[in-house]
């Protein structure tokens, strides 16, 4: 059978231009399930930014501590990433579509008990659970369109709905949290209820049972067990050392774990006959290099918006509304950014825009890192956070195409988990590394109060600035079709 390059440069088997892997039912049109996938991507990005607002509101509602305050957002991160490949994996399995309709009843129901939380430990435990049914969610919506959609123009158009649409959740999230946060806090968990079931009323609608034809088969529990354990022993380690001091025993007996948990999850892969990573998903060279970059990417995106988001309510005294108007822009240039390096992947290579992007997030980052103490938000917030946004949209793109090209349509899911798994570890990862940097720093300092604090947030961007170079550099290990031809070989998705 003939072959042709993706738009990174991977080579593959060319799909049939048949009817997708039986995504949609009868009569009802693919246009129809990338709605539905993207639709509950927007809702899980959401509710990892909606939280960012309404952080001060939840510490002040239940009494969190600042590290409880902390693990609200890693609480879901570490079990949303942590849990991704067992899911996408037993969407392989078993069925995309009950794993898809499982996420959204588990996603649901977490925030409607999360919503009603009377104690912190409740709302932490919410939290997690529903980190657990946004691993369900995620790679099952992407699977749905990298499988369904043969015809490569048509996938790639999909797939940047796909990213615009989780993009555009971030800018939504920030501004409708902000508006929920000055009535309740409490809404920002609820308002996922009545999307969550209208979503499973659609998926009901639309998507037709996966044909798997592997539903005998066992399942890599062990080793989703130890990769989700290995990555909640490292960020508690990392998280619990400002406190605990780097030599306590909790810190090195957490990051010790968490070494030997990852080492008992690579011994009990390669003894597995059904891997979470079937051997052949990192066979791909930019596939691997895809998912360092996106895992670089977690944090860049996500940690400037967790300080920012401080810094303006509890140093600046700025309410919740007004903090979600001020960070809009940031998030609004990356969904439209987005959108528009998709076209340029057609013009430039997908290794330049990831160097460019990642050039241009690391001066906006290295910018924040000048943050003053008292600040006008038009002179000192605003422009740096648009240059952010706008080099972080450059990477998004390339790096997605990069890490699910050249995939066998069966292992779709697991290279769709692999993903976002790599996006959410690094997010929790980051965050809690520059949490504790910027803590470390704040002890320290010899300034008074918010100069302080203010100083451990500057070097905290610093090194995010550090990141985006880093990844930038990693970058020119791409390989693309453009490069090794001299001409754009991306498939046209206008």
């Amino acid at each position: 059978m003939p072959t042709r390059s993706d738009p990174v440069g991977n080579t593959g088997t060319s799909a049939p231009a048949g009817p997708p892997h039986g995504v949609a039912k009868p009569g009802v049109a693919l246009s129809a399930v990338a709605a539905v996938a993207c639709a509950a991507q927007f809702m899980v990005v959401l509710d990892s930014s909606i939280v960012n607002v309404a952080l001060p509101s939840m510490k002040s509602g239940l009494g969190l501590s600042t590290g409880a305050q902390q693990w609200v957002v890693n609480g879901y991160l570490v079990a949303f990433g942590g849990l991704l490949l067992f899911a996408s994996r037993a969407g392989d399995l078993f069925g995309r579509r009950r794993v898809f309709h499982t996420g959204l009843v588990v996603f649901s129901a977490a925030s409607l008990v999360g919503g009603l939380a009377q104690d912190g430990w409740v709302l932490l435990a919410a939290r997690i659970v529903q980190g657990a049914g946004a691993a369900a969610l995620a790679p099952s919506s992407l699977s749905l369109i990298t499988a369904g959609h043969t015809d490569p123009a048509r996938r790639t158009r999909a797939m940047t709905w796909w990213g615009v649409a989780a993009s555009s959740a971030g800018a939504a999230g920030i501004v409708v949290g902000g508006l929920l946060a000055s009535v309740s806090w409490r809404w920002v968990m609820l308002v996922n209820v009545p999307i969550g079931v209208g979503l499973l009323i659609a998926g009901l609608l639309c998507l037709a049972p996966t044909a798997t034809g592997r539903r005998r088969s066992r399942i890599d529990l062990p080793g989703a067990v130890a990769v989700t354990l290995s990555a909640a022993a490292v960020v508690y380690g990392v998280s619990a050392a400002p406190e605990a001091g780097w030599a306590a025993a909790r810190v090195v007996g957490a990051l010790v774990a968490g070494v030997v948990l990852l080492a008992v999850f690579v011994v009990v892969e390669r003894r597995s006959d059904e891997p979470l990573i079937p051997p052949g998903v990192f066979s791909v060279a930019n596939v691997r290099m895809g998912n360092v970059l996106t895992l670089c990417l977690g944090a860049v995106i996500t940690a400037p918006l967790f300080f920012l988001s401080l810094y303006l309510q509890q140093v600046l005294g700025q309410s919740a509304v007004r903090t979600g108007l001020s960070l809009l822009p940031m998030v609004a240039v990356v969904s439209l950014g987005v959108f528009v390096s998709q076209r340029l992947i057609r013009l430039f290579s997908a290794r330049r825009l990831v160097v460019v992007g990642g050039i241009v997030a690391a001066a906006g980052l290295a910018w924040l890192g000048r943050l003053p103490v008292r600040s006008a938000y038009v002179g000192h917030v605003l422009p740096p956070t648009v240059v952010v946004g706008a080099g972080t949209s450059l990477i998004m793109m390339p790096a997605i195409v990069a890490a699910t090209s050249g995939i066998d349509p069966r292992d779709a899911g697991v290279a769709s988990g692999l993903i976002n798994m790599c996006r959410q570890l690094g997010a929790a990862l980051g965050l809690s590394a520059l949490v504790t940097v910027a803590t470390t720093v704040t002890r320290h300092s010899s300034g008074p109060g918010d100069a302080a604090v203010v100083h451990g947030y500057r070097v905290a961007f610093y090194a995010l600035a550090a990141l985006s170079l880093l990844g930038a550099a990693l970058a020119l290990l791409l390989r693309t079709a453009q490069d090794d031809e001299g001409r754009t070989r991306a498939p046209d998705a206008a």
